[in-house]
Order: structure tokens, then C-alpha cells, then sequence
């Protein structure tokens, strides 16, 4: 499955869009961690749990997404983007969206 956040693919044609594919993840915080994050806060420092927790989420979103893409016989998921939001106190959503399409075969050899 091709996936980019450009609108459309250098030297492909788009035969068919298939619609909007989407996959989200909910996470919350950890105890542990969020106290590691309190101490980070005071000294400084990359809050490597968080980084973590949303790494995991983002991966999550992205196989929920492409999975959804597979189910209608995409392609390729185009046009890309992430967006967060927070879902209640210690609670953070990560969704995923894009346009599925149908490329069209390719032709020819690539120009060089």
C-alpha cells in the first residue's frame, strides 16, 4: 500500500478516489510515567514515556487506517495528516485521515 501526504504520486494517475479512510487511537497516561514526566518537567528534558505512548499511537492510527484502506481495495492512501486532541483530563486521541484511491497500472518505463 502506497501511502504519502502528497495529493497525489510523481508518475502515477489516479483511476478512481475510493473516499476518506480514517483510524484513530485513545491512550492515556500512565501512573509511573507521569510522574517521571513531573520530575522532567522540574530539571528539563525530552519526556521519553510520552514520546514513547505516542509513537505507539500514531502506529496504532496508521494500521487501523490502512486496514480500512485495504477493506474498500485501495491502492494508496494520499493527501495524509495527523491531528491530536484531548479526550478528557490524562486522555489524548491521535487520528489519522487520507483519501483513498485506485491507481491507475503504470505504463512504460520510468523517464530518466
Amino acid at each position: 500500500m502506497l501511502v504519502s501526504n502528497l495529493e497525489f504520486l510523481p508518475d502515477r494517475t489516479i483511476d478512481s478516489h475510493l473516499g476518506l479512510v480514517q483510524g484513530s487511537s485513545v491512550r492515556s497516561k500512565h501512573v509511573g510515567r507521569d510522574m517521571m514526566a513531573g520530575l522532567r518537567n522540574i530539571f528539563g528534558g525530552e519526556l521519553k514515556g510520552y514520546t514513547e505512548l505516542l509513537q505507539d499511537s500514531r502506529k496504532e492510527a496508521m494500521e487501523r487506517m490502512l486496514k480500512q484502506a485495504e477493506s474498500i481495495g485501495a491502492d494508496a492512501v494520499l493527501n495524509i495528516r495527523f491531528s491530536t486532541s484531548s479526550i478528557t483530563a490524562g486522555a489524548a486521541e491521535i487520528y489519522v485521515y487520507g483519501s483513498a484511491v485506485k491507481l491507475a497500472p503504470k505504463t512504460g518505463a520510468p523517464s530518466s
